[in-house]
């Protein structure tokens, strides 16, 4: 049967489509499909774009990737995909891919940070960034050296740059990007269970009754998890209730019952709004039985600042008389003293009334702090006090044009659904709650309610975290690639913990450096300052992607350092770097991701990569053959005046010479060449890094690579894992990944846990609960399980009480922000994403179909707020801020509909660098940045 390419390809997509909604294909079809099928190798894999984590299907020929598909097999996506997801595997094969190293040099072939990129050798590119390295070492020792990680890091590349980093270097200035979107979450996670992650599934779709968006633009954020939605909303329209809670209208609101729109920030109230209605007008409703045998009430101070650079730092003095302060200037200033001092607003007052707290008083803030203490019932009540109807709806109401009136008849309508007995309630949230000066406590709020009335942890209901990346969860979380982490909840400052790791890594006690306080915006905040020397961009892009982005890359172009950006693409990052290295892309090397609902999934090599491109692995593994004993085990000081010991004379004791390498004991030691290149997972499979490839790069030390010789990225994984299992993070093992579809951790005697702390379901809650005498629940997470007992104003007993197996409900006030729109800056702004395109655009501004569908970042503008600047659709206007502008399209009629005084613009478009524009003021506790609010004006180019 004679068939053309387009007609192939329609007839092979419409079976794939038609066979995972289970639709019966004509023979034909079926069978012009499968004659055009021929030699193609179908192996599973998982989606590169956000946290979902859902399953594809790719077919390669001839070494290249020809067909992607949804995975019918697959539970989180059932056989769909996004808009992304069918364009997954374009994103390898963009024109400007990079192929080889580039460095930045003279006519003479020198280094040269003013000079041009130009080809180079992976062995050149390497002795410069040794070079470099140790130059910074030696200047600022361990936190001269930091990594810009990834929350699109595989597992195994996110665990070798930490091996390599914290056991290697000595140095925790190792931060994911995934600070930037999940870390509210992991502090509010900590703070109420005692562990990270969310206590529910996916499944809850389908079991529930009412889905409440919190900040969450699902329909296009998640999409998939949008059409469970859909798909559970039209089920049973009338039961089924989907509320939008957000500071504009988006596509979710679409399908919503109602949307409430919100003044930004005020989330804070709106939450304490339902929790005032449970106690004070319904408190039958408090499941009183279950609070006091698993609940606690507990408090922490609220002069906790704005997570901003602090008076005294280098790039803050000296302060001028005209208001400027070191290299920032006078408006910028307004907002950056707000962090040491403050008024307290007429809006804010009642909230802190019970804090201790009156309108106009200074209230000083003292950097953010984790600490919190045990409150009475009484106390926390006191804290809802505030938060009548009258009140919230007028602090709350986002659109000035709704009726008062009508918006009070929703928010009743809204605590009227989670307050109903029998109705199943899931609370979804994504960076509109994390991205938030105040991101933990809201994190914190949206369990309170769900507390209280026993609907937490339970199938179909609790309140429910989504992941904005793809391994968030499962490498900057799990694997502990934040500056304060290791592996499987374990802490860099907890003595204990450290032990452990070094045991396991078999480096010398004393090794690992307890003070973990470089997050990633700390760390640009230090290349700023002229202390971290060395910085190495690993799987993102944060020239692009952090606030106040032109500080960043002033202090990159201009101080004493060297950036380095390992990508695909010529992205901003790379741009702004003085040495640029081509990664392999996602299915060009073995990998896994951990998505939302604690699920591990791991596909393999399918192709091999382009040009001279290598792995993020390869290249840490490459690195730390360049570094011995003696180079980094020697003693430091730091900042702080903590003392790093000496721990070579340990290290000769444990076996080391003191030119052994890194690569000798972090990487390709015994236990790691037991893994060996026979294994029957590979057969079939490329692996570049395990056994070379048939392209022979020119490796690291001038010589083609030929391969480690043993199954590296099993081994990567396997000691990774071995940090959680027996402790509540357990692992399947490598070769079990291989032949499912993922597994939602704890993994236990082969079986996956669906809901954590749930005696029917989670096996470690079963053995907690038995052995304290427990019946249904034991949240067992082991920090911050002791407190000291007081009132909401402070401490008022130091005696700590055990908390062991139980969770808590914190009083959190609503506050200000720090930058509100004033006469002078007088709209709001927000950032964010659109459907077709991924973060910073990288990748998907590269594909043909997604960029001719969405070519540009718009300016989402109410209508009435145009006609009064005088503008019209399509017009270029400047939106600017205290610390930059940009020029950008207005769109009055889009998809995303803002109330008057506000305004969206989203960030994948580098030509409208819109985070130029936002603050990098971040929640104290967790350090993440809130990009969904900041003060601009706006008029016409």
């Amino acid at each position: 049967m004679g068939m053309n390419r387009r007609d192939f390809l329609k007839s092979s997509a419409a079976a794939a489509a038609a066979s995972a909604v289970g639709i019966s294909v004509p023979a034909e079809v079926q069978a012009a499909a499968t004659q055009g099928e021929a030699g193609w190798r179908w192996d599973k894999a998982v989606c590169r774009f956000c946290g979902t984590g859902c399953g594809i299907m790719m077919a390669t020929k001839n070494g290249k990737i020809v067909a992607v598909k949804g995975d019918p097999a697959a539970p989180v996506n059932r056989g769909l995909n996004c808009i992304k997801g069918y364009f997954t595997a374009k994103i390898m094969y963009g024109a400007d891919r990079l192929k080889v190293p580039l460095l930045r040099m003279n006519d003479k072939g020198e280094f040269d940070k003013k000079g041009k990129f130009k080809p180079v050798s992976w062995k050149r590119a390497f002795d410069e960034m040794e070079k470099h390295i140790r130059k910074a070492l030696k200047e600022s020792g361990p936190e001269g050296v930091a990594v810009f990680a990834s929350g699109q890091y595989t597992v195994m590349e996110g665990y070798a740059a930490q091996k390599m980093m914290k056991g290697g270097f000595r140095s925790n200035a190792i931060d994911p990007n995934a600070r930037h979107c999940m870390a509210s979450a992991v502090v509010g996670f900590y703070q109420t269970f005692g562990i990270d992650e969310p206590s529910g599934c996916y499944d809850d779709i389908e079991l529930t009754d009412t889905i409440i968006s919190w900040g969450s633009n699902m329909a296009e954020m998640h999409p998939i998890l949008w059409s469970r939605v859909s798909d559970r909303k039209l089920s049973d329209p009338e039961r089924v209730k989907v509320v939008n809670i957000t500071t504009y209208t988006t596509r979710s609101s679409d399908l919503a019952d109602f949307e409430i729109i919100f003044r930004p920030q005020t989330d804070l109230a709106l939450w304490n709004y339902v929790a005032h209605e449970i106690v004070y007008n319904h408190p039958e409703v408090i499941d009183w039985d279950f609070i006091k045998q698993h609940i606690v009430f507990a408090v922490g101070p609220v002069n906790i600042g704005y997570g901003m650079r602090r008076k005294g730092e280098k790039s803050l003095t000296p302060v001028r008389p005209d208001g400027s302060a070191g290299k920032y200037s006078a408006l910028e200033m307004q907002t950056i003293r707000k962090e040491m001092a403050k008024k307290v607003s007429d809006l804010e007052a009642p909230a802190l009334e019970p804090y201790g707290y009156k309108a106009g008083q200074e209230m000083k803030n003292r950097p953010g702090t984790l600490k919190h203490w045990m409150i009475a019932f009484e106390e926390y009540k006191k804290s809802l006090a505030p938060y009548t109807l009258d009140y919230v709806a007028k602090l709350v109401k986002g659109d000035p044009n709704e009726d008062l009136e009508s918006f009070k008849e929703k928010l009743k309508k809204l605590a009227a659904l989670y307050i109903e007995k029998d109705r199943k309630v899931v609370s979804f949230w994504t960076m509109g709650m994390n991205q938030h000066t105040r991101g933990t406590w809201d994190n914190t709020l949206s369990y309170n309610v769900h507390f209280m009335l026993n609907k937490q942890a339970k199938p179909g209901n609790g309140a429910f975290s989504l992941t904005g990346q793809p391994s968030a969860c499962g490498t900057a979380r799990e694997v502990g690639t934040f500056a304060h982490r290791l592996p499987a909840d374990l802490m860099v400052k907890n003595p204990k913990h450290r032990k452990i790791v070094e045991k396991k890594w078999q480096i010398p006690e004393g090794t690992l450096n307890p003070v973990g306080n470089q997050h990633i915006m700390k760390i640009h905040r230090d290349i700023e300052d002229g202390v971290v020397k060395f910085a190495w961009v690993n799987v993102c892009n944060p020239y692009q992607d952090s606030a106040s982005a032109k500080h960043w890359i002033k202090a990159a172009r201009e101080m004493d350092n060297f950036i380095v950006t390992s990508d695909g693409y010529p992205g901003i990052s790379a741009m702004v770097s003085d040495l640029v290295l081509p990664s392999a892309m996602i299915y060009e090397k073995w990998g896994a991701y951990g998505n939302a609902e604690r699920r591990t999934q791991h596909w393999r090599q399918q192709v091999l990569p382009v040009g001279n491109a290598m792995s993020d692995t390869w290249q840490w593994v490459e690195l730390s053959k360049r570094f011995t004993v003696n180079d980094l085990w020697g003693p430091y000081t730091l900042r702080n005046g903590k003392k790093l010991p000496d721990v070579r004379k340990a290290a000769e004791k444990m076996g080391y010479k003191p030119d052994t390498t890194m690569f000798e004991i972090l990487f390709a030691n015994d236990r790691a060449k037991k893994y060996t290149l026979d294994d029957p997972v590979a057969k079939g499979f490329d692996d570049s890094e395990s056994r070379g490839d048939s392209r022979n790069v020119i490796g690291s030390d001038g010589k083609p690579f030929k391969g480690y010789g043993f199954f590296i990225h099993k081994y990567l994984f396997e000691e990774y894992a071995w940090f959680g299992r027996g402790h509540g993070h357990d692992l399947a093992p490598f070769d079990v990944y291989h032949k499912v579809r993922g597994l939602k951790w704890p993994v236990v005697n082969g079986k996956e846990t669906p809901w954590r702390f749930n005696v029917k379901y989670d096996p470690y809650a079963a053995k907690h609960a038995k052995e304290a005498g427990l019946k249904d629940f034991a949240f067992y997470g082991p920090l911050a399980k002791a407190l000291p007992h007081g009132d909401l104003k402070g401490v008022k007993d130091k005696k700590k009480t055990s908390l062991a197996n139980k969770a808590k409900i914190f009083a959190r006030p609503y506050m200000d922000p720090p930058e509100m729109p004033d006469k002078e800056y007088d709209t709001w702004l927000c950032t964010g994403r659109v459907l077709e395109h991924w973060h910073s655009g990288t990748m998907t501004m590269r594909v043909p179909e997604l960029f001719r569908a969405v070519p540009e970042a718009l300016c989402y503008m109410n209508p009435k707020d145009a006609k009064k600047r005088g503008l019209k659709n399509g017009d270029l206007v400047i939106v600017e801020s205290r610390r930059g502008k940009v020029k950008v399209r207005v769109e009055t009629r889009g998809r995303n509909r803002p109330p008057q005084g506000l305004v969206f613009v989203p960030w994948f478009d580098e030509r409208v660098l819109i985070n130029k524009v936002c603050l990098d003021a971040t929640c104290p506790m967790s350090k993440q940045t809130d990009y969904k609010k900041c003060a601009v004006k706006i008029y016409k180019a």
